[in-house]
């Protein structure tokens, strides 16, 4: 038997307002919460709620036969709780039928595996609380914020007890090897789950591509392509953005269709089955170790962290953002902190890439600002005026957040 083993991310960060300099010291709300509202309410219409509809039809159609797996972070969450409690009510719902598993990750989806261990395991740690309260469960698979990895973080996770991590199936670190195929850590016992990239995205990005040569794409279709792995593959990890499902493919362009009818497809072979991240660690035994010598992420065509790190302006924002930890943590006020961990957010920095062409289009689609200096220079400005606010003593905070 082999696997299809669906995971989608669920993030939706804080975003900033537009700060200017005469905002420093007058103790504005850093976070645009009109726009945040309005952004979750337009996702959850065309995305969250009807893709979670649809999925718990064939969940209850399949009779446990259709799983797929979530992780949401912690930002999410809060937004979902504030704003949009159905959209919450909803994935509890999928969580409860026994076949979606929820994943573990950083609270704030955040960088800090890369900036500061400390701040990673206190991210996880509460994302993991988060979950453990919302749906009863604690995550025992692990995925990095935008899928980033290397052997480091790899022992980082092992560290706190997880059995498997998904990461980038990128060409360089494959080589000659398959992505569907379990393999572990070459130092520690740590199951790697690697994204099958090309099949991944051809739903993700190319569907509702009319210039590309395998347009339309059916569900027969890309059963067809999946089945071809037979006796050369145990699991096709099929990673990608929940909001692929009806924000970044519309309704209109069959993508729910397309899902309503590729379980069905899939499963007409007997040889092949749907199953989570922990079922495909426990089924399959791993083939061989795999080094990730390299940070590597799913972003971009570079695969790697310039998504985020790639200027001067990213790389000084990041700098500054983590070096402002031990003021943070000299307050000792839960509301500073989490201020501070909301602007850790990766989002952020993504927003400030300068990169052209089709990458480019992607950072901009999802950018609240005009450009990536605007992003860059209202950021920094909030981190002026949040680093006045640590230095100054008695200073109140409920307005930032």
């Amino acid at each position: 038997m082999s696997a299809v083993c669906f995971y989608f991310q669920v993030h939706q960060p804080f975003r900033i307002k537009r700060f200017r300099f005469s905002d420093v010291g007058k103790r504005q709300r850093y976070f645009a919460d009109d726009k945040n509202t309005l952004i979750l309410d337009k996702v959850a219409r065309k995305c969250y709620l009807k893709t979670n509809s649809v999925l718990l039809e064939l969940i209850q159609k399949f009779k446990g036969k259709f799983k797929v797996s979530f992780s949401i972070s912690g930002v999410a969450l809060e937004q979902m709780r504030m704003y949009s409690p159905a959209i919450l009510t909803s994935f509890q719902q999928l969580v409860d039928t026994g076949c979606v598993e929820i994943l573990s990750e950083t609270y704030h989806h955040s960088l800090a595996a890369l900036y500061q261990e400390d701040e990673f395991f206190s991210q996880v740690d509460e994302h993991a609380k988060e979950i453990k309260h919302y749906f009863g469960v604690r995550p025992t698979i692990f995925r990095n914020t935008e899928l980033i990895y290397n052997d480091h973080i790899g022992k980082l996770v092992h560290s706190m007890g997880f059995k498997g991590i998904l990461a980038e199936g990128a060409d360089d670190i494959l080589g000659w090897r398959s992505p569907n195929f379990v393999y572990r850590h070459p130092e520690v016992d740590l199951k790697i789950l690697t994204k099958n990239y090309k099949l991944s995205d051809d739903i993700a990005f190319r569907f509702s591509d009319r210039a590309w040569n395998e347009f339309p794409l059916k569900a027969e279709k890309f059963s067809n392509w999946v089945h071809a792995i037979s006796g050369n593959g145990d699991t096709v990890n099929l990673f990608m953005d929940y909001e692929t499902f009806g924000e970044h493919q519309w309704e209109e362009t069959g993508i729910f269709e397309f899902l309503r009818h590729l379980p069905d497809a899939i499963l007409r072979h007997p040889n092949w089955e749907f199953l989570t991240p922990s079922e495909v660690v426990a089924k399959f035994p791993d083939v061989s170790t795999l080094s990730y010598p390299r940070n590597v992420s799913w972003a971009d065509v570079e695969r790697d962290l310039s998504a985020w790190s790639g200027n001067e302006m990213q790389k000084l924002s990041l700098t500054r953002a983590y070096a402002l930890a031990h003021l943070v943590r000299r307050r000792n006020n839960t509301a500073v902190l989490k201020t501070w961990r909301r602007l850790l957010t990766s989002d952020h920095f993504y927003y400030m890439s300068t990169k052209f062409f089709a990458d480019g289009d992607v950072h901009a689609y999802f950018s609240p600002f005009k450009s990536p200096y605007e992003a860059f220079l209202s950021y920094m400005t909030i981190l002026d005026d949040f680093e006045l606010y640590l230095d100054t003593k008695n200073s109140q905070h409920s307005k930032l957040i």
